[in-house]
């Protein structure tokens, strides 16, 4: 007797819904002069990197450049230590937005609701919409939330209400 699973093993509920891409790149790199576990950066649209911690940029360039053979800058990049010198890095492709360096705050989100536009900085509501954020808007309602990666530029997601 052949078991054969029929059309209901082929269902959504027998085998789940396919979980999301976390990363558009994961390599394998040799950096045999970055120490730790495990180092968070960012890298800009220039190429420069962004160290999340107490990490010399210029150690994490083997990493960087294994991550920037399958895509380009921006993005956003974890590794791990896995024997050695050998790291794993996992990077996601950002989207990265200039403020004024006078715009406060770490952390924003510009929800865009039947035409009514609501700030946020930091949890509390501000007023002053940089026109950087319009340069991002989708037709219809959207959310932007950004985070601050140095004095001017901010990491930017967009995305449908």
């Amino acid at each position: 007797m052949v078991f054969d699973p029929g059309s209901p093993w082929n269902e959504v509920g027998i085998h789940g819904i396919q979980q999301a891409r976390e990363w558009d790149a994961v390599v394998t790199a040799d950096a045999p002069d970055l120490t730790g576990a495990e180092v968070h950066f960012v890298a800009l649209p220039n190429g420069e990197l962004i160290v999340d911690g107490e990490v010399l940029t210029e150690l994490l360039t083997p990493l960087a450049r294994a991550v920037e053979e399958t895509i380009r800058p921006p993005y956003r990049a974890h590794g791990i230590r896995r024997d050695g010198a050998v790291w794993a890095v996992g990077a996601l492709g950002i989207e990265v937005v200039a403020l004024p360096v006078a715009f406060e705050g770490d952390e924003l989100e510009l929800v865009v609701r039947a035409g009514q536009r609501v700030l946020h900085v930091d949890g509390m509501p501000s007023f002053d919409v940089p026109r950087a954020l319009d340069a991002l808007a989708r037709r219809g309602d959207y959310v932007v939330r950004g985070r601050r990666l140095d004095d001017t530029l901010w990491e930017a997601e967009v995305g449908s209400l």
